[in-house]
């Protein structure tokens, strides 16, 4: 076995042993400490895929579109010509390290702090249950294994949200079940149309649209793509996600937000648009229309919200709108774009839910309404929000400037009446998310101290400052060099544009 074999095992395996390992340590403290250790170690292992012989960047003109930098396929079901095939390029890599970050920082915050509900134990191995499915979504290169990595994030997510939500926490569960199922339907329809046109579930073999028919692409992209679209979530599926994150527990809130709709727009990058572009190409002006009107609709509802989980959640449906949007293009500005903004929205808006779920906790109160004057009595939490805030809407210097702003270069760039008038919109957008945003703080930092607020005291526990710093560091570190992202990206990202054309 190789060192990037190894490691691709190594990454799967040890939150899996980590979660058993977490349910059988029977002290409370002492098991989410080893679950902590657990997601430390993963973390490491994710960062050392980087490492190696990464052939994948650069590509002759008759190598397939996919090659990943390190990758173990072996016999999974030989009877039915499936195969435990993972591998890691420049698409996946920044999310497979995003997933280790979130998850090891959730960890590490329940030492801290465990929400009501249940046991910490249970939490932790739930939290590492649900970093194999994401990490193991990421790396699969068999539509069938995708598919079941895909999967297992239903049910420990549900459990996270129900044991250790808020007061309606069970309706929201429910509801985020059943929009998942639904999507999980139309994903297992596509991927058998996909499977029994072919012949085969493997990846690198179908990029491209190898061995299917122009009407089997159409079919294949529509199911595959709304699958996606549940997940990601574009409008009008996404219902079920304020809810979720209202009522999800702070850690629930920052996975689910920072890596777990992810899954959905790499799988339209990587499954949908990759194994049916006639697909793709087809349905690109209808999936940009969908992306700008989440665009509009998200802004439009987060200016009237009045709670402050509520609008962080609903901001979300904006922000996967800009990334829907450059996907949409099928070009390699949009794509590049969509890549970037999801790594940045995973770091904003992970920090966004730590910071709502401090506020939360110390004053026991979402409302807006109740809220003010945050900077008179804590002015660094304050001061972290505000930054937050202004990463979120797009600063230029922060990580949410440059996926947003090349989603709408890309759709000028593509040209024509429509995707200007899409590029105009999706601008307009971007300057209701400023609003929504300075609203917002507004309402929490500035003015005369509410009740709620007035009690509070200024200063910060070191476990959150841990927890967070390194989401700081992130906005800050993409934001001024894209290229930690971008470049890694670039090639493969070259090579998908290339069996688009």
């Amino acid at each position: 076995m190789t060192t990037g074999e190894f490691l691709l095992v190594a990454v799967l395996a040890l939150p899996a042993l980590g979660a058993f390992a977490v349910a059988a340590t029977p002290r409370d403290r002492a098991a989410r400490a080893v679950g902590t250790v657990v997601a430390a170690l993963t973390l490491v292992a994710a960062a050392l895929l980087f490492l190696g012989d990464r052939g994948g960047t650069s590509y002759a003109a008759d190598a397939p579109a996919v090659r990943p930098w390190h990758r173990l396929d072996l016999p999974w079901v030989p009877g039915l010509d499936l195969r435990f095939h993972l591998g890691v390029d420049g698409i996946s890599w920044p999310l497979v390290v995003l997933t280790a970050l979130l998850t090891l920082l959730c960890c590490a915050y329940t030492l801290w702090k465990v929400p009501d509900g249940g046991s910490g134990r249970a939490l932790v191995a739930l939290l590492l249950v649900v970093e194999v499915g994401i990490l193991g979504t990421f790396l699969a290169l068999d539509l069938v294994l995708f598919f079941v990595f895909f999967e297992v994030v239903l049910l420990p997510m549900y459990a996270i949200i129900a044991g250790w939500g808020g007061a309606d926490r069970r309706r929201a569960a429910r509801k985020f079940a059943l929009y998942t199922l639904f999507g999980s339907v139309l994903l297992l329809v596509g991927v058998f149309v996909v499977v029994a046109a072919a012949g085969t579930a493997d990846v690198v073999a179908l990029t491209g649209g190898t061995g299917l028919s122009r009407g089997t692409q159409l079919a294949a992209f529509t199911l595959l793509a709304l699958a996606f679209a549940v997940k990601s979530p574009l409008w009008p599926l996404h219902s079920w996600l304020p809810d979720a994150h209202t009522q999800a527990p702070t850690v629930g809130s920052v996975v689910l937000a920072g890596v777990l709709l992810k899954m959905g727009t790499y799988g339209l990058v990587r499954i949908a648009v990759g194994v049916a572009p006639e697909g793709a190409r087809w349905a690109a002006p209808v999936l940009g229309m969908l992306a700008v009107a989440a665009i509009l609709v998200g802004s439009l509802v987060c200016l009237a919200q009045r709670e402050l989980k509520r609008l962080i959640a609903y901001s979300s449906v904006g922000h996967m709108g800009f990334v829907l949007l450059g996907v949409a293009t099928l070009t390699a500005t949009g794509i590049q774009a969509a890549l970037i903004g999801n790594v940045a929205h995973g770091v904003i808006t992970g920090l966004l839910f730590f910071l709502a779920g401090a506020v939360k906790d110390r004053t026991h109160t979402g409302s807006l309404d109740e809220l003010s004057g945050l900077r008179e009595t804590a002015p660094r939490l304050a001061g972290l929000l505000g930054f937050a805030a202004v990463a979120s809407l797009g600063l230029p210097g922060l990580a949410g400037f440059w996926g947003e702003a090349f989603a709408v270069v890309a759709a000028v760039e593509v040209g024509g009446a429509l995707w200007t008038t899409l590029g105009v919109l999706a601008a307009i957008g971007g300057a209701l998310t400023a609003a929504y945003l300075l609203r917002l703080l507004r309402r929490v930092t500035h003015g005369r101290p509410s009740p709620a607020v007035g009690r509070l005291t200024p200063g910060l526990a070191g476990a959150e400052l841990l927890a967070w710093a390194p989401l700081v560091l992130l906005a800050l570190a993409v934001g001024l060099a894209p290229t930690l992202v971008l470049g890694v990206a670039e090639a493969p990202v070259d090579a998908l544009v290339e069996v688009l054309r």
